[in-house]
């Protein structure tokens, strides 16, 4: 028999779930340490192929659970890591490669992203195979690059349509609101042949095989697992200015997947 806390906590949840959506897997963020047994720690500063600035650690410093909450903190100072390499600025990445993926869905975060000149928050997935990317396809949830504070970007890459060459779109609040400003709940619903983008459940684009270039292939077919992190600079967002204030903080409220009922 399920503890009657854990009943609750399950009762309460499904009572929450989306129409036509039942829970597949969560994470509340409710104890005194990122729970082992859903996430791993990505420890390294090798620029990521982006030229980002980071190094990223397992550090309470950098990663740590405060009241309900993920917080991930990017700090500005000078770290070398155990491979010798250093970096000017330590941050964190967590993913769920090897403890959780899922093919199709609806997969949602409700996180306050931080802001300022060469910050780079992400919450996305990457396919669960054994190709190299891009062939193994990637879903940007919600990417957000400092110098744009009110706007997020949902993007998908695969063979033929990576880096640069994405496709996806960006999604605005009205003038004068920053998403650093509040909590919001980022949101994906992937099913066969059909990608849909959500910001507070609000419908912001739907891609499709259609929207490929011709002969590119759809390879969002497979499990993906989750990652989220905090980026310090990069060849998308720049890097950070006199104007960047540290240390910069993203907020992860929770972290839940549904699966069709």
């Amino acid at each position: 028999m399920l503890p009657r806390a854990l009943l609750l906590l399950l009762l309460a949840l499904a009572a929450d779930d989306p129409p036509g959506w039942k829970l597949a897997w969560h994470d509340e963020f409710d104890g005194a340490r990122l729970d082992p047994a859903k996430w791993v720690y990505v420890v390294a500063g090798d620029g990521f192929g982006n030229q980002e600035l980071e190094y990223y650690t397992s550090r309470p410093k950098n990663i740590y659970l405060h009241k309900g909450m993920l917080v991930i903190q990017a700090i500005k100072k000078r770290y070398t890591g155990a491979d010798g390499v250093t970096r000017g600025f330590t941050s964190a990445r967590i993913h769920t490669h090897g403890k959780f993926a899922q093919r199709y869905g609806r997969f949602e975060a409700r996180i306050r992203i931080p802001y300022g000149q060469g910050i780079w928050p992400a919450f996305w997935m990457m396919g669960d195979t054994g190709e190299k990317w891009p062939d193994r396809g990637e879903i940007d949830i919600m990417e957000n690059i400092g110098r744009e504070p009110s706007t997020v970007h949902g993007t998908i890459h695969g063979p033929g349509y990576s880096g640069a060459h994405g496709i996806g779109g960006p999604y605005s609040l009205p003038t004068g609101k920053a998403f650093s400003d509040d909590y919001h709940v980022y949101a994906v619903e992937w099913e066969p042949a059909a990608i849909r983008w959500y910001v507070d459940d609000h419908l912001y684009q739907t891609l499709t095989p259609a929207n490929l270039p011709a002969g590119a292939r759809w390879v969002f077919d497979r499990p993906f697992y989750l990652l989220l992190n905090l980026a310090v600079g990069g060849s998308w967002p720049g890097n950070p200015d006199e104007t960047t204030a540290f240390p910069q903080s993203m907020f992860v409220d929770y972290v839940r997947v549904y699966e069709r009922r």
